[in-house]
C-alpha cells in the first residue's frame, strides 16, 4: 500500500484492488472500499472541492483541491472521475436540421463526433462567469460549450439563433 497523503485535514492512503475499486484507509487505520470520489463543482471547479465517499454515501474524505493530492492517488481519483462522468465538450457545431426545436444537431466533440436531439431552446442553458454553456439533449446527455465565444464563425451563428 502507498504512504498516507496529507489532503487538507486529512490523511489517507488510497489504492486500487484487482478488480478496480478504490480503497482508502484514513490515518486512524479504517478501511473504506469501494469509495468514490465526487466532485462539488463539476464545472466551474473541477478540480476543487473533491469528496470521497462510501458505498453508503457518507462522505469518508475531504479534498479542497486535487492538485495538492500527491501521485499516485491523484491519478486514481483522475482515473474514476473520467469513468463516472461523461459531460462531452463542444468543439464545433456542424449543422443543425433546423432553427426551430426540435431539432437534430450534428456537433464535433472532445469524445468524437455525434448527432443529438435539441428538444427546446430552454435545453440551452448558460453557465457561470466565462460564457459557457449546458445543452441537454432528449435523452438528457449534458454537452458542455466551455466558453461559446471561443468556437469557430459557423458554430457561433448557429448558437446565436437558439439563444
Amino acid at each position: 500500500m502507498s504512504a498516507l497523503y496529507t489532503v487538507t485535514a486529512s490523511r489517507f492512503a488510497l489504492e486500487r484492488t484487482p478488480f478496480g475499486k478504490l480503497v482508502l484507509t484514513n490515518e486512524a487505520g479504517e478501511r473504506f472500499e469501494g469509495v468514490v470520489p465526487v466532485r462539488a463543482f463539476p464545472i466551474q471547479s473541477p478540480d476543487d472541492g473533491i469528496s470521497l465517499v462510501n458505498t453508503d454515501g457518507k462522505e469518508v474524505a475531504w479534498v479542497d483541491q486535487l492538485a495538492d493530492v500527491p501521485q499516485p492517488a491523484q491519478d486514481l481519483i483522475r482515473a474514476e472521475l473520467t469513468t463516472r462522468e461523461f459531460m462531452p465538450e463542444i468543439a464545433r457545431i456542424v449543422s443543425v436540421t433546423s432553427y426551430s426545436t426540435p431539432c437534430t444537431w450534428a456537433v464535433e466533440t472532445d469524445r468524437g463526433n455525434t448527432e443529438f436531439v435539441l428538444r427546446g431552446d430552454e435545453d440551452i442553458r448558460r453557465i457561470g462567469k466565462n460564457n459557457g454553456l449546458l445543452i441537454a439533449d432528449a435523452h438528457g446527455i449534458q454537452y458542455l460549450v466551455r466558453d461559446q465565444f471561443a468556437l469557430d464563425t459557423h458554430s457561433k451563428k448557429i448558437l446565436d439563433r437558439f439563444l
